[in-house]
């Protein structure tokens, strides 16, 4: 199972990107557990300079914008 953090203070395109980790992951059959962190705190020390980010099993993979679906697809399946 992968762990995916979706991180942004909530704004419409944290909640896309997340809405787009979860069907992508479903359509490929992948198992993942969706965290979703708000915190600006959090997000920082993340280092996440843009949101959303995105990280796969505690590793940074996407900051700024929604992600690229070929891209998503590529980090979920590593």
């Amino acid at each position: 199972m992968k762990t995916v953090k979706v991180y942004g203070p909530g704004c419409k395109r944290c909640e896309t990107t997340e809405t787009m980790v979860r069907e992508t992951a479903s359509r490929l059959g992948i198992d993942v557990t969706v965290e979703k962190v708000t915190d600006a705190k959090s997000i920082a020390m993340a280092g996440v300079m843009s949101t959303p980010g995105i990280s796969v099993d505690g590793k940074l993979i996407h900051s700024g914008g929604l992600p690229d679906a070929g891209k998503l697809e590529g980090w979920l399946r590593a």
